[in-house]
């Protein structure tokens, strides 16, 4: 019982820490976008979380982890709507639900998780969706597809019954992959913000609070410890020890080597570069943080850095146009971690190898299918993007009414 209240606290204060994460995105987000979008940017990070815990105690749970049966193809489950306690044969709360946390916390856990994915998109999407298109999008990502796909692994699907099964320790390709492909589809069919690739020459759309932003990157960091360090799945000291080390260290490497390479290839300091190398070193480790040695996560975060660098500027050059580096963080860094399983540390290996580039082509088909079926009948039906004058005023005026920064001297008589 003592073990038992030990892992669940800790689990616990994971749970926490992954919630203040979506602080950080929302702070990141708007940081590296325009003053007159702020609003809108910070409703939708908040209809993420609010609807996105509703629909994972309705459905999402329980399509994660349906308890496929024996036999089951291991791609499709669902073990009924709602939330069920589970209670002994007196009516007291079973604790025997599992030897490292209750029932209660594991579902809360796993639903801060749940909202990421649609987070993700927000960030790429910034500055021109309609909002509503995005909260009918959101709620169908958040609420069926995201687990649907999870269920593939950590719900014991077909992607954790090969012979040998793929590895995601706690998200790489599941939350951060799934929310990539999401937004890379996104960005295609919305198209550019206006004024962001003139005459085939890429023009930069400077965010308004780079500080804000700087805080944001910081918050996440900050929340990754319950990340990461929470998918021990139990305050294990070694384990937990360990994967909190190589969650900083690859997340140190990852700033650093974005920000020398950064540096030498356009001659200037740039911070945001800086910022981005970090989450991309994190991104990067999420995978294999538990099967990583401390010079495994610095080599994986560096890999990342360089990464990160050469992506955004691909990504320009693709005329794709994603404000927060969310395609080139969130699903390249992604990909590149999942990869690295078969690479480094305990379980690299061929046979291993095989299976996360199973696992990444297993998920790239089924987010790139289903997010734009899902986004192109949106675009089809009610249109997706703003008014060139709703783009051009800000969306915190037209689809807010109001300013997230009133000048209060218009108001003085």
């Amino acid at each position: 019982m003592e073990l038992l209240t030990i892992n669940n606290v800790w689990m616990m204060i994971c749970t926490a820490l992954v919630f203040f994460m979506h602080l950080g995105f929302a702070f990141l987000e708007i940081g590296l976008t325009r003053q007159k979008n702020t609003l809108n940017i910070l409703f939708k990070n908040i209809f993420i979380i609010t609807t996105g815990l509703l629909l994972y105690a309705l459905v999402g749970f329980n399509l994660m982890y349906p308890g496929f049966a024996e036999g089951s193809s291991g791609i499709f489950g669902f073990a009924g709507f709602g939330l069920s306690s589970p209670l002994t044969a007196e009516g007291a709360l079973d604790l025997t639900y599992n030897e490292g946390y209750t029932y209660w916390t594991d579902f809360l856990f796993q639903g801060m998780f749940a909202a990421t994915a649609a987070t993700i998109v927000s960030g790429a999407v910034a500055e021109r969706m309609k909002i509503l298109p995005f909260m009918i999008f959101a709620v169908i990502y958040v609420g069926i597809v995201y687990p649907v796909a999870g269920s593939w692994k950590w719900g014991g699907g077909f992607l954790d019954q090969l012979s040998t099964p793929f590895y995601d320790f706690a998200g790489s390709t599941l939350v951060h992959s799934v929310g990539g492909w999401a937004a890379v589809v996104a960005v295609c069919l919305l198209g550019a913000r206006i004024g962001k690739f003139k005459k085939g020459e890429i023009q930069a759309i400077p965010g308004h609070n780079i500080p804000l932003a700087t805080a944001g990157v910081l918050i996440l960091w900050l929340g990754w410890f319950g990340f990461n360090g929470g998918s021990v799945l139990s305050a294990d000291p070694g384990l937990t020890s360990l994967t909190l080390v190589t969650t900083c260290l690859s997340a140190a490497a990852g700033g650093v080597v974005a920000a020398i390479v950064s540096t030498i290839m356009y001659k200037n300091l740039d911070l945001t570069m800086f910022l981005n190398g970090i989450l991309g070193g994190l991104v990067g480790i999420t995978a294999g943080a538990d099967q990583m040695s401390p010079t495994d996560a610095i080599l994986i975060g560096a890999i990342a850095g360089v990464i990160i660098v050469f992506a955004v500027s691909l990504i320009d050059k693709l005329k794709l146009d994603d404000p927060v580096g969310a395609i080139a963080v969130h699903l390249i860094c992604g990909i590149w971690g999942t990869l690295a399983v078969g690479l480094f540390g305990n379980l690299a290996g061929v046979d291993q190898f095989i299976s996360q580039l199973i696992g990444v082509a297993s998920y790239a088909v089924f987010c790139l299918v289903t997010s734009f079926i899902i986004i192109y009948t949106l675009k089809k039906t009610m249109g997706i993007r703003v008014s060139e004058k709703e783009e051009l005023e800000g969306l915190d005026v037209h689809e807010h009414g109001m300013d997230a920064y009133p000048d209060f001297r218009l108001n003085e008589h």
